[in-house]
């Protein structure tokens, strides 16, 4: 029992720390009072007096761009992405297009006829389709650098319609400083009012990129590129090492690298790139499993690194806090399993000091999320905030599958990069569920049913035990585990009683036939 309540104050400690840190992160955001528009610091350029005039009329003092395309098995929006780039407004004659596709489905055929088309009418784009997926994301970005002949490299990914102007809001501010590697713009939402879930996405999306990137990046502290809606300057990628792919998280990887070699970042809060909010919590969950074992992966990679470089210490702890985000999850993990046990043999009797600590730290995510909102949509911030309490069962509920990726990540257990299907869904009529692209149920369900029933358990053993303190954080992770296992079994409903049909009747003719799901 002395081992087990070792553990216990240990993970409630450190968990404190991230919990807290948003406290700071929020603080330095409300210090940062001093917002830098995109037009004024363009205005302020030599090269570039006004950048939001057409860009025909700037033909003389723009640089040459490449716009990347990443993509893989995405039919159903890649039209929509290659339309968005075509218009974007900048000089035909200084921008490339790469519609990098590696997919393994018919996308490839719709890939190909659309840039054919767009061929034809004299725009510069090219379609490049690799047979195999070496290095993933990561390995299409370098090979399409063997061909780019642009001085700055865009990256979009497949869920992303930038508006025209996007380029012309970016590309003066490396103009006018050199030093600048890359810069990042913010996220909007194509969906966000389609369900209770793409909403909750969307507050927590809104917060790690109005308050905690706008922090990190005007506090000095090091941030990472976000992998898309961002222009790089090639010699950066270059001096680098350029992409890698020896981790899930490549953006997450090469931003550090470039940072280490002593290149600047920029943050553009005020340049907003709309994107598809993924409306599957299992594709939800795919998406946050890559992010969690990549970053894991680069703080093996890069955490020594960090620490020897020669910056303050507050800037190596918030990069080491930053790349290590994900150990929140395990972290839960291990307070669920070991809270119930020492409560029924009498281990919590004096460690309620962190309990306490913790406690106060689960306000600062809620509080960071309440002051993006009113500082984003200060008519609207009401609305949006109601997703709070769901984003808080989401963000719980997907603790186990996490811990799985960052135990992967430490044990060095390979994966394929898995990407988050898209399925083209803005308004509330629009459909996902039969779509080829839906994800199965995973076996995780189950084990998050078993957590919920297991917490309720402790929630009893407090209540019962006069800990009445620790019953609502119990309750909350028994809550997030129910909700996460019971959503996933809920949208594959179809699929299960297709499965216990076909069990129960063998040599019943199905009325439809299924899909394969893309991997």
């Amino acid at each position: 029992m002395f081992v087990l309540t070792i553990i216990y104050i240990i993970a409630a400690l450190w968990l404190a720390v991230y919990a807290f840190n948003a406290y700071m992160l929020t603080f330095l955001y409300l210090k940062s009072k001093r917002r830098i528009k995109v037009e004024q610091f363009a205005r302020a350029s030599k090269k570039v007096t006004n950048p939001l005039q057409p860009a025909h009329q700037l033909s003389n003092d723009l640089p040459t761009i490449t716009v990347q395309l990443p993509i893989f098995n995405e039919a159903l929006v890649v039209t929509r992405l290659v339309e968005a780039i075509v218009n974007l407004d900048y000089p035909a004659d200084r921008i490339q297009i790469q519609l990098l596709d590696d997919s393994t489905d018919h996308t490839a055929e719709i890939a190909r006829t659309c840039v054919a088309q767009y061929k034809q009418q004299g725009v510069n784009i090219d379609w490049i389709h690799r047979r195999n997926r070496v290095g993933f994301k990561a390995g299409a970005l370098e090979n399409g650098l063997k061909s780019a002949t642009g001085e700055f490299i865009a990256i979009f990914d497949a869920d992303f319609v930038p508006n025209p102007d996007f380029l012309l809001r970016t590309i003066p501010h490396l103009i006018t400083q050199p030093q600048a590697g890359f810069v990042q713009t913010r996220w909007g939402h194509l969906n966000r009012d389609y369900s209770s879930l793409t909403a909750a996405q969307a507050l927590a999306i809104d917060g790690h990129f109005n308050v905690e990137q706008t922090a990190r990046n005007r506090s000095g502290l090091l941030m990472n590129f976000n992998g898309t809606a961002g222009v790089w300057r090639r010699t950066c990628i270059d001096s680098a090492g350029g992409w890698q792919h020896d981790t899930l998280c490549e953006d997450f990887d090469l931003s550090y690298r470039a940072q280490l070699k002593d290149w600047q970042v920029l943050y553009l809060p005020d340049v907003v790139a709309p994107a598809e909010i993924p409306p599957q919590l299992a594709a939800f969950k795919r998406q946050q499993f890559r992010w969690a074992k990549g970053s894991i992966q680069c703080l093996k990679k890069l955490g020594r690194t960090v620490l020897a470089a020669e910056l303050s210490w507050f800037t190596k702890l918030q990069a080491m806090i930053h790349l290590s985000n994900y150990m929140v999850h395990p972290l839960m993990v291990i307070l669920t399993l070991i809270t119930p046990l020492l409560m029924l043999y009498g281990g919590t009797d004096n460690i309620r000091f962190p309990l306490i600590y913790l406690s106060l730290g689960t306000m600062g995510p809620p509080l960071m999320y309440l002051v993006t909102q009113i500082a984003l949509y200060p008519d609207r911030w009401r609305k949006h905030y109601r997703a709070m309490p769901l984003l808080a069962l989401v963000g719980g509920g997907v603790a186990l599958s996490n811990s799985k990726a960052v135990v992967e990540a430490f044990l060095g257990v390979g994966s394929m990069f898995r990407r988050t299907p898209k399925f083209n869904v803005a308004a509330s009529g629009d459909q996902w569920q039969k779509s080829a692209y839906r994800l199965p149920l995973s076996w995780l369900a189950v084990a998050e049913f078993g957590l919920c029933l297991y917490s309720l358990w402790g929630a009893w053993l407090a209540a019962t035990n006069g800990h009445i303190f620790a019953v609502p954080f119990i309750l909350l992770y028994a809550l997030s585990f129910g909700y996460v296992g019971g959503q996933g079994v809920w949208e594959a409903r179809h699929d299960l009683y297709a499965w216990l049909m076909a069990q129960l009747y063998p040599n019943r003719t199905p009325s439809s036939t299924s899909v394969r799901r893309s991997s």
